[in-house]
């Protein structure tokens, strides 16, 4: 398939992503479930959820990776798996966007089928970018997506940086002025979401942890969450059931 060809269509799709997002009351939040393959995102799909959005650790795990160390190439031939299986929307975990030109990145997701994407602001080895530079960087991609991507910033102050709320909303002010569609201060204490929602415009993507010392994606909701993601934790969760079957199996 060529890249227009893939791009018409991801097209529609891009739209009811987008709507998925807006307009939501409180407490009504756009939950995400992570796929790692396309086996999970059929179950996810069938399950229904209206949309999906693949983690880079849990891609990475499946395919023999740590996380954050999966070639460019075999990250959007995972997508692209992922997408063509589903018929839902896929939104892709892209990591930094592996040091790929905005134009090119946006090419190669849209060539994926997906449509949007998750990109963080640090560097391999757990260094916060510079935030004026990437908030350039955003903007770029979003130039070139031209609406055809929901581009989902990733911040990273909570995990590597200060933990400092006030950073946050700085990093986030400036990625929403560069055409960011939603915020992810991925791993904020749920005791800041309150202040973060409040001063991040536009919808606010919180994590959900799964192994019972987090809050539940209604609690999340009640803090102000717009979208809940996973990361990696169902694969976890999945592979915990595998262990313990497997176990079984040599008792």
């Amino acid at each position: 398939m060529s890249r227009a060809q893939a791009s018409d269509r991801t097209a529609g799709k891009v739209g009811d992503f987008r709507a998925l997002h807006l307009g939501r009351a409180q407490g009504d939040p756009l939950v995400l479930p992570g796929p790692w393959d396309a086996a999970s995102a059929r179950t996810f799909a069938a399950a229904g959820f209206p949309a999906l959005a693949t983690p880079s650790a849990g891609v990475a795990a499946s395919l023999g990776y740590e996380d954050g160390s999966t070639p460019a190439d075999e990250m959007f031939a995972a997508v692209a798996r992922i997408a063509r299986s589903v018929d839902v929307p896929v939104s892709a975990d892209v990591e930094g966007g592996y040091g790929l030109a905005p134009q090119e990145l946006v090419e190669r997701l849209l060539e994926a089928g997906a449509v949007g994407c998750n990109l963080e602001d640090s560097a391999p080895g757990g260094v916060l970018k510079d935030p004026h530079g990437h908030a350039e960087y955003l903007a770029e991609v979003c130039s070139a997506a031209a609406g055809r991507l929901f581009v989902n910033a990733r911040v990273d102050t909570f995990v590597h940086g200060d933990g400092d709320p006030e950073r946050a909303l700085e990093r986030s002010a400036l990625y929403v002025a560069a055409g960011a569609d939603c915020i992810y201060p991925i791993a904020a204490p749920p005791a800041v979401l309150p202040l973060l929602r409040a001063g991040i415009q536009g919808p606010l993507n919180a994590l959900a942890v799964l192994d019972g010392d987090g809050p539940s994606p209604g609690a999340l909701a009640g803090l102000g969450a717009t979208r809940i993601t996973f990361g990696p934790g169902l694969q976890r969760r999945t592979l915990a059931a595998l262990r313990e079957t497997a176990a079984g199996l040599l008792a």
